[in-house]
């Protein structure tokens, strides 16, 4: 993807929050992604091959279903082939990898998206194993975190929220004119699809990379001394505003939904979504910072996309 201009870059993702902290609109460089990977599949497709997206499902589960919807129509929009393969919830694990080794046999489809969470008789991580690392448009597959932990950008699909995460950083960095390189940068979580990739990212970028956890001695001090903050820890509000260096970057990934003030319509309680960052505490003293909702979260499905076109310009030897 290439970067706006700095005047543009700061009018595009950075605006102000009433206090010292500029908020990173993730939406606007989500949009800003997909209309860039449309452009791509457009010439892309003129050129004999349209990226092809294969969803599978598994199950009734509302939310699951909600984000399939928008995954097809993100696909949909940027002029991908999208196909979206509904398996009840007693699919034996040998029907779901017949399926898969199908998908991977397919010419027509670039990318292969396995909806998470799977039944318990379905071993997720021999599923997710089984699509082709090519395909893998997720990032999940051993093969594309070894890429990736070792270095090759180039080869590996990035998993993709810290993919999203990246260049919201990225991009709020070039508009506050500050470098990342020499960073001290610290990401809070280890899990494998946010926080180990996301270290690797970083560093990728030569900054100075701390792994902390909910587990860490003195999380307050890791988390002061850090220029760079990626919040990925799934604890409501655990990184509190006092904690945040003065002018840091923020990147909450976190999405917590906590109760909120009053009723629905149907009275019930109602809740509210939170990030992993004391977001309010937090303003006064950060440079940018990620809101909840509206950060890194529409990145996701806009990454999605970009490691689509990205498999579909690799399988016939082209490069993003």
């Amino acid at each position: 993807m290439t970067l706006a201009t700095d005047q543009q870059a700061q009018a595009d993702i950075l605006r102000p929050s009433g206090q010292k902290a500029l908020l990173i609109d993730g939406k606007k460089i989500a949009e800003s992604v997909l209309a860039e990977v449309a452009a791509g599949a457009a010439a892309l497709t003129g050129e004999g091959v349209k990226p092809g997206l294969a969803v599978v499902l598994v199950g009734e589960n509302p939310a699951s279903q909600v984000y399939v919807r928008s995954k097809g129509k993100a696909a949909q929009s940027c002029g991908f082939h999208s196909v979206q393969h509904d398996l009840p919830a007693t699919v034996s694990e040998g029907e779901l990898l017949a399926l898969v080794d199908r998908l991977n046999a397919d010419p027509a489809i670039h990318g292969i998206l396995i909806q998470l969470p799977l039944p318990p008789q379905v071993n997720a991580a021999r599923v997710l194993e089984r699509v082709s690392p090519a395909k893998d448009v997720d990032g999940f597959h051993p093969f594309n975190a070894g890429l990736l932990s070792i270095g090759e950008l180039e080869r590996a699909l990035v998993p993709c929220t810290p993919a999203g995460s990246m260049l919201l950083l990225e991009r709020a960095a070039k508009a506050l004119g500050v470098e990342i390189s020499g960073a001290d940068a610290v990401v809070v979580g280890r899990s494998n699809i946010v926080g180990k990739p996301m270290a690797q990212l970083l560093l990728s970028r030569n900054a100075t990379v701390t792994i902390a956890h909910s587990r860490s001695r003195d999380l307050k001090g890791i988390v002061g001394r850090a220029d760079i903050v990626v919040a990925a820890v799934g604890r409501p509000e655990m990184i509190r505003g006092e904690w945040i260096k003065e002018g840091a970057i923020v990147i909450d990934v976190g999405i917590n939904r906590v109760p909120g003030e009053g009723v629905t319509a149907q009275g019930q309680p109602k809740t509210r979504l939170v990030g992993d960052v004391a977001f309010d505490s937090s303003l006064p003293r950060a440079g940018a910072i990620t809101p909840v909702p509206g950060g890194v979260g529409p990145m996701t499905i806009a990454m999605l996309m970009a490691n689509t076109l990205r498999a579909a310009q690799l399988s016939r030897g082209a490069r993003s």
